[in-house]
């Protein structure tokens, strides 16, 4: 008797877990800071799968069948917009499997930085182009997160998705990004104090996805990596003699990407690898723990 009550309560608890997984609004997203955002926008009201994992490489990964399985069930994809190559490769597929899911491109009202912006300064007056002699000039920095000021825009553009979804959850959704917003503000301003006194404004960096970030608080990055590909011994022996006529001593890097040319330079400069992750699951704090890390290596 007693085995057959839990069993009717467990049979109840998986009706009612189904029936509350129904009621809320399933979403998928390319990246993780995109999901913090859903989720502080959403709340108990969204469901949120993230494609990319923790580590994940937004430049070659790949989703599983089990992940396409779930977007073919969502209601709401959230993409970056910006050109990240996870979904310049796969997004027309995801669009393809679930017709009547909806599409919010985060990227919406953001001024994108153009990549030769960021690029090794060119010679003789003209734009470095590839090996092919292809200008690097129109193509776009895809990383639009990082910069706090963004981070208000594509949560408002979150927050409009979902309301134009849940017509009912409007008001709570816009609830919830003003909070969000609140916080963002207010994460600009604290960065802002921590880097007001840094004496080096600029900063060698493997993986160059920090260009927004450095716009909104006056620095500058100075990649290692162009383009997608590892620096030629030409170019490590340029950013070696830089560093030092620069009094750089230290490299920063992404875990999702080898640290081996940033370790190269590291030793030629008697410096050290410090590593900074552009993919946050807690982006404030994240952003936050990455300004401290500016403050105490660029002094």
């Amino acid at each position: 008797m007693f085995k057959k009550v839990l069993g009717i309560i467990f049979i109840l608890l998986l009706i009612s877990s189904y029936t509350y997984g129904k009621d809320k609004i399933m979403v998928a997203t390319s990246i993780a800071p995109l999901a913090y955002f859903i989720e502080n926008v959403g709340g108990d009201r969204v469901d949120v799968t993230t494609l990319i994992p923790p580590g994940g490489n937004p430049h070659t990964y790949e989703p599983t069948p089990r992940q396409m399985m779930i977007v073919s069930r969502s209601d709401l994809y959230v993409k970056v917009g910006s050109g990240i190559e996870f979904e310049l490769m796969w997004m027309n597929k995801i669009e393809a499997l679930n017709k009547h899911m909806s599409v919010c491109d985060a990227s919406k009202g953001i001024t994108l930085i153009n990549t030769s912006d960021i690029q090794e300064e060119p010679e003789h007056g003209q734009i470095k182009g590839d090996e092919h002699g292809h200008s690097h000039h129109g193509i776009k920095d895809p990383h639009i997160w990082l910069s706090p000021a963004n981070a208000v825009i594509i949560t408002e553009n979150i927050m409009n998705s979902l309301s134009d979804k849940d017509a009912a959850g409007s008001e709570y959704y816009f609830q919830n990004a003003s909070s969000l917003i609140n916080r963002l503000r207010l994460l600009k301003e604290n960065i802002s104090i921590t880097l007001k006194d840094i004496s080096k404004r600029q900063f060698f960096i493997f993986h160059p996805a920090w260009a927004y970030f450095a716009r909104d608080f006056n620095l500058e990055q100075v990649p290692v990596e162009l383009s997608g590909k590892d620096p030629t011994p030409e170019r490590l022996g340029k950013l070696v003699k830089r560093a030092i006529k620069d009094d750089i001593k230290v490299i920063f890097s992404s875990p999702q990407f080898s640290k081996k040319s940033a370790d190269v330079i590291a030793r030629e400069i008697n410096g050290k690898v410090v590593f900074i992750d552009p993919m946050p699951e807690d982006y404030i704090s994240n952003l936050e723990k990455t300004a401290q890390l500016f403050q105490e290596n660029l002094k």
